[in-house]
């Protein structure tokens, strides 16, 4: 895979459960393209502000600066003048997301994604499933079973919390196979 278009743009998504090194990979990626001096605009839900208001930071600690957004109608405007562009927990946006993507795409840049295809409940969680089917490229990532110690694909809820959008770690979520999960 080439690290920067040259005749058009593409999406890559990175998905899996809470845990599994999603935002990890996701600040490896755009690291990377950075040391290729390449421009880039990292974008986050500013409802996600557990580790930072202005980083996204992974699990273990890492970070990378970051601009938090209530208006989803602004990643456009400020991505316009980047090569590549990384969108963190992209489960927070609306559908919206998958259009500017594709339009962020169709201009020539290198769209990279991270977030959870399916919420607590195993169910689509908002625009990743779409964006999951027109990426041309997909890595998915799992964690580990904090019961047994299996490869987990599934999200834990451990609260009695019902929203969809439950923001936490360790305190309100668990990894857990297919097996351990309990729906």
């Amino acid at each position: 895979m080439r690290n920067s278009p040259k005749n058009t743009g593409w999406i890559e998504v990175i998905c899996g459960p809470m845990f599994s090194g999603k935002t990890e990979e996701l600040i490896r990626r755009l690291v990377r393209a950075k040391i290729a001096k390449q421009t880039v605009t990292i974008i986050k839900p500013s409802l996600d502000n557990r580790y930072s208001e202005d980083y996204i930071v992974s699990h273990n600690q890492r970070k990378i600066k970051s601009i938090a957004i209530n208006d989803i109608k602004d990643i456009e405007k400020l991505c316009k003048d980047s090569n590549v562009v990384g969108i963190d927990e992209a489960q927070f946006f609306d559908n919206e997301l998958i259009s500017i993507c594709k339009n962020l795409a169709k201009k020539g840049k290198r769209v990279v994604i991270a977030g959870l295809e399916k919420d607590y409940k195993a169910v689509p969680f908002g625009p990743m499933p779409e964006l999951l089917v027109d990426a041309e490229f997909v890595t998915k990532v799992n964690a580990i079973c904090m019961q047994c110690g299996d490869p987990a694909n599934f999200s834990q809820r451990i609260t009695s919390e019902e929203n969809q959008v439950v923001i936490g770690e360790i305190d309100k979520y668990e990894a857990r196979c297919r097996k351990c999960f309990e729906q």
